[in-house]
């Protein structure tokens, strides 16, 4: 029996692949969150509920296996309806 591999990557701005880190996804919310004075428990919750929208919206094609940084950031902040939340996050980019 042939096993099927779902390979998901990230193209990132300057071009290079990267393989998709729910983690990073997840991480990059919940600091958002916190910045903006949420509290440990809510900053969880909001960051688990946007990454499985986020992954579901943008994932959802079949086959699809790479989707650039900028369509995530798109999707996040579409998901995001805290306008302080989605700033910070707009903002990290910016600095990392």
């Amino acid at each position: 029996m042939k096993h099927i591999v779902k390979l998901r990557h990230i193209v990132k701005r300057k071009g290079h692949f990267e393989r998709f880190d729910e983690r990073k996804l997840y991480a990059s919310i919940y600091a958002a969150a916190l910045n903006c004075h949420y509290k440990e428990r809510e900053a969880e919750k909001l960051a688990v509920a946007v990454s499985s929208l986020v992954k579901k919206s943008v994932f959802r094609k079949k086959g699809k296996k790479a989707v650039s940084s900028d369509d995530i950031r798109k999707h996040v902040l579409k998901h995001l309806k805290d306008k302080d939340v989605a700033l910070m996050y707009r903002h990290h980019l910016d600095l990392c």
